[in-house]
């Protein structure tokens, strides 16, 4: 993670910033409270030690019968590890880290505690209610992400592990969320939900991705071809695209070969397909997702650092 720099106070970058950390982080609590907490689900993080913590207190204090609150214990655990994380790494976590972690919490307990129907789910079936609660936690965190604020938490530790090991963040990442789902197999003594809850992480990831990235799924090609330079007027003329010439060589005709590197979308590789196909059956054509694509004729580079 690195140094979140402050923006300038009121501007328009810090009203929508603030606005995507307010708005992700209530939509990130509805997944919870509707979907994931009632059916014991524990998606790794502070929230899911806390789900374990809530259901283990049920009936342990007066003023709680339920169990401590969800939101609240996250934020007891949150504190202290952003507290422990700003010590050790440094200050990389910023304001708006806080502001999330705060605004998730508070937005848990309060819809809770205005839900008439306390911990019920909103869905009876689990698998529904992983899907759509993996989801909506995932499209939160996408926006808070976008507002260059973090999850803190279980992030947090990893960060501090990997500071002292060689080991990627990525995978500590996995390994910390993960021991966590494995916390509510011995809270809970249920097989299903540690499975249910790797559903509900690999979800929240896609959805993430999709938020970051978008769903505009455009193709990279790269084509070798005689007939390049007809494929090239084509790209250029007829579809109105740009791309770049690679030179190779063929490792069995050992000739020099123009290699052509171009990114179109969906509905224009099939029209560059049949063309291919007509004035050169024999071309090698090499077809690749894109998940995002910056840059002249595409999303700019500039906006989306400024977004």
């Amino acid at each position: 993670m690195i140094f979140i720099p402050n923006d300038k106070i009121f501007s328009l970058k810090w009203f929508r910033d603030y606005s995507m950390i307010v708005i992700g982080s209530f939509i990130l609590a509805v997944g919870f409270v509707y979907f994931i907490s009632p059916h014991r689900i524990v998606p790794g993080g502070v929230y899911g030690i806390a789900i374990i913590v809530h259901y283990m207190t049920q009936g342990m204090f007066s003023f709680w019968p339920e169990g401590i609150p969800i939101g609240l214990l996250g934020l007891v655990l949150n504190i202290p590890l952003t507290m422990i994380g700003i010590k050790i790494l440094g200050p990389r976590f910023g304001i708006k880290t806080i502001v999330g972690f705060v605004l998730s919490s508070v937005f848990m307990d309060l819809i809770t505690y205005l839900r008439v129907d306390g911990d019920a789910p909103l869905v009876p079936d689990v698998l529904l209610s992983c899907v759509f609660g993996g989801v909506l936690i995932g499209f939160g965190l996408g926006l808070i992400f976008r507002a260059r604020a973090t999850s803190g938490g279980s992030d947090i530790i990893a960060m501090i592990i990997a500071k002292y090991t060689r080991m990627q963040l990525g995978q500590l990442m996995i390994y910390v969320d993960s021991t966590i789902v494995l916390l509510s197999l011995v809270a809970f003594k249920d097989w299903q939900i540690p499975l249910y809850s790797w559903v509900v992480i690999y979800i929240t990831g896609r959805a993430i991705d999709l938020v970051l990235e978008g769903g505009d799924y455009n193709k990279a090609l790269l084509i070798i071809s005689e007939m390049h330079e007809e494929i090239r007027h084509k790209i250029i003329v007829d579809l109105e695209r740009g791309g770049t010439y690679l030179k190779g060589t063929g490792m069995y005709s050992d000739k020099d070969k123009h290699i052509i590197y171009t990114v179109v979308s969906r509905r224009e590789v099939a029209i560059l397909e049949e063309y291919i196909s007509e004035i050169d059956p024999d071309a090698f054509i090499t077809i690749m997702d894109t998940h995002e694509i910056l840059g002249e004729g595409f999303h700019s580079l500039k906006h989306k650092v400024n977004q």
